[in-house]
């Protein structure tokens, strides 16, 4: 396993203009990519093409990363957009990762359940918009759990937190995440 030291150290040696030390995060983040892509397209030739696509966005932006977050979790967003951005353009109707687990956070909303698929998608992007209402570490720690379909294990040691942390800000950015929705609702009515 490696740490957020070891990650960094190969960062600045990248920054740096050692640019083949790359390789090696490259290696060290290959499989964990390559498996949250798949997720996303379920095509193993579409989800090695999106990994590329991931790394080389991540060595041309590395030098924004501020190491706030372990480099796994930075991945991680880049993943997020790539493959929805992927998705878009090809006017996928895939299901996204975790989108049978948004209904956990659906719940209370309408007293209906969606007809359409249409209307499945609607809520989702709905919801995500209220995520991202949410503080930055309570959005992270929502989105890997039910998008990226991470354990709680999984979170604490993208996220560098105990698991009963990543269980306290689960429970609290749920509630903050059903305020924010309700609140807007009351607004669209």
């Amino acid at each position: 396993m490696h740490s957020r030291e070891d990650d960094m150290a190969v960062i600045q040696a990248v920054l740096q203009g050692r640019q083949a030390a790359y390789a090696g995060l490259v290696e060290r983040y290959r499989s964990y990519v390559f498996t949250l892509a798949l997720r996303y397209v379920q095509d193993r030739e579409v989800a090695e093409e999106l990994a590329q696509d991931v790394f080389v966005k991540a060595y041309r932006n590395l030098a924004s990363y501020r190491g706030e977050s372990k480099f796994g979790t930075w991945l991680y967003t880049i993943v997020h957009t790539t493959c929805l951005s992927h998705m878009r353009k090809k006017g996928s109707n895939m299901v996204l990762p975790g989108e049978e687990k948004m209904t956990v956070l659906q719940d209370g909303l309408h007293e209906d359940a969606p007809t359409t698929r249409q209307e499945q998608r609607s809520r989702q992007a709905y919801i995500e918009q209220a995520i991202s209402q949410l503080p930055e570490v309570d959005a992270q720690v929502l989105s890997l759990f039910y998008i990226g379909e991470r354990s709680v294990e999984e979170v604490a040691r993208i996220t560098g937190m105990t698991t009963t942390n990543v269980k306290v800000r689960l429970f609290r950015a749920r509630q903050k995440l059903r305020e924010i929705i309700e609140r807007k609702y009351k607004e669209l009515v």
